[in-house]
């Protein structure tokens, strides 16, 4: 079904810090939800029902965190998606709005973490990722022995089976994660911002057979708000000087190669990624395997610097086996064919995991805003069209879900007048700054209830 036009109209960020139980997740809440708000400049009686992610916390955080803003009776929903659960909640929300259901929807993220491997809170039963891992286990019979914590050994043994297939090797690994980390520095949201070497990401201390510490995502604190509309919205509200369509968008789920392919990759995601890739084009109108040359700027789920590489194909940007020599190329950072991760990707801006999808999507957003500061890709809109290229998000959790999103500047875009800028008082694209308890009165709800705000702690 094709529904109607949806647009990112608002989109905030909180930095992304070492999990140091500084900041609760209503807090980091209130703050990107309040800075999205001001974005729009809209308040919370616009929106019409909002979706909350997170993987640690317990039941009805996202209406303890939007409380804040107002008591209104929307329909507030809590997803939890692993590592994809952030786009999960923008996935619920623009379906909300692409298919009329409202005019205007909020999906929410946030993440309190621990320090060190990702655990489970519930010891007195299997995890329901235990297959995925016991096979990525099975396939090591096939790959070499491998060691270290579940996640990094799953995605290790993924580029491992790249290498025996295709060619390539740590050396490529360590370029992606540089190529990161040096992304990063212009990135004041970003955990990390020490722009490793390739030399320095080698020399790091090693967790599994290939990957080092500087390769691997850290655990991390934050939260990231992205607000979506209609069309009808967005022109009632004076708002194409700002708003980013969402040209297609797409979820899948594990297929049967995951198990029975014999395919590390497939294990953690290779297909999934690939039958999402490939929905989200069909969506947009493009014939079988083209209008990857179309996109100009790329986030994608880098949990590890084996991920990025094999996702490189599963996306479409390169041939099975091509992925090396992508990186080798420098098809993949300023001056390539695309920049992938202007961010910093997940490795070096940090992972807090119910954020992180939201987070991608704020940072495309403002990409193809051209608001991105020293991160800016350059040459977006140097074509004809003038919408520009697009941009592509990828997001992607074991268990397992992939979000996969194409955006785009409109055609109706008219620049100059207000935006989010004077709003906030600045440029958020790319600068970090806290809220004010001002800045929420300015998008609070006319329902807000003062006894909630008064435990507010920005």
């Amino acid at each position: 079904m094709p529904g109607r036009r949806t647009f990112l109209i608002g989109g905030g960020c909180t930095a992304f810090i070492k999990p140091r139980a500084t900041r609760s997740t209503e807090d980091m809440g209130l703050e990107a939800a309040t800075k999205a708000l001001l974005d729009a400049g809209i308040t919370y009686d616009d929106i019409q029902t909002a979706v909350v992610g997170y993987c640690y916390g317990d039941s009805t955080s996202g209406q303890r965190a939007l409380y804040n803003l107002g008591l209104t009776h929307i329909p507030i929903v809590n997803v939890n998606n692993n590592c994809s659960t952030g786009s999960t909640a923008l996935y619920q929300v623009n379906n909300a709005v692409k298919y009329g259901q409202v005019e205007c929807a909020l999906a929410l993220g946030f993440e309190r973490m621990k320090p060190g491997s990702l655990g489970t809170n519930f010891p007195d039963r299997p995890t329901p990722t235990a297959l995925i891992y016991q096979r990525s286990i099975d396939l090591e019979q096939d790959l070499g022995e491998n060691h270290g914590p579940g996640a990094p050994r799953e995605f290790d043994n993924g580029a491992q089976e790249y290498f025996t297939k295709y060619g390539g090797g740590v050396e490529h690994l360590a370029k992606i994660a540089s190529k990161n980390h040096k992304h990063s520095v212009n990135n004041p949201y970003s955990q990390f911002r020490d722009g490793w070497s390739v030399e320095q990401v080698l020399g790091a201390k090693k967790i599994t057979r290939n990957l080092t510490k500087f390769m691997c995502s850290p655990t991390s604190d934050g939260a990231a708000c992205c607000i979506v509309a209609s069309e009808d919205f967005v022109r009632a509200r004076g708002l194409e000087n700002q708003a980013i369509e969402i040209v297609a968008q797409a979820l899948t789920t594990d297929g049967l190669s995951t198990f029975e392919s014999r395919s590390a990759m497939d294990v953690v995601g290779y297909q999934m990624s690939k039958t999402c890739a490939d929905q989200v084009f069909k969506e947009a109108g493009f014939a079988e395997g083209q209008g990857r040359d179309q996109v100009g700027v790329v986030e994608l789920h880098d949990c590890f610097a084996a991920n990025e590489l094999i996702t490189y194909p599963a996306l479409g940007l390169c041939a099975p086996g091509e992925a090396h020599k992508l990186v080798d190329r420098g098809d993949n950072t300023y001056g390539g064919k695309w920049v992938v991760n202007p961010s910093g990707g997940l490795e070096a801006k940090g992972h807090p995991l119910g954020a992180t999808g939201l987070g991608m999507h704020f940072y495309i957003m403002m990409q193809l805003r051209e608001w991105a500061g020293p991160m800016q890709a350059p040459g977006l809109f140097d074509i004809p069209d003038k919408r520009g290229k697009y941009g592509l998000v990828h997001n992607v959790g074991l268990g397992g879900a992939v979000v996969v999103s194409l955006l785009r500047r409109p055609e109706f875009y008219k620049p100059g007048g207000k935006d989010g800028r004077s709003r906030l008082g600045y440029n958020h694209a790319h600068e970090c700054r806290p809220v004010t308890m001002n800045d929420v009165n300015k998008v609070k709800s006319k329902s807000a209830s003062p006894y909630v705000l008064s435990y507010a702690k920005l």
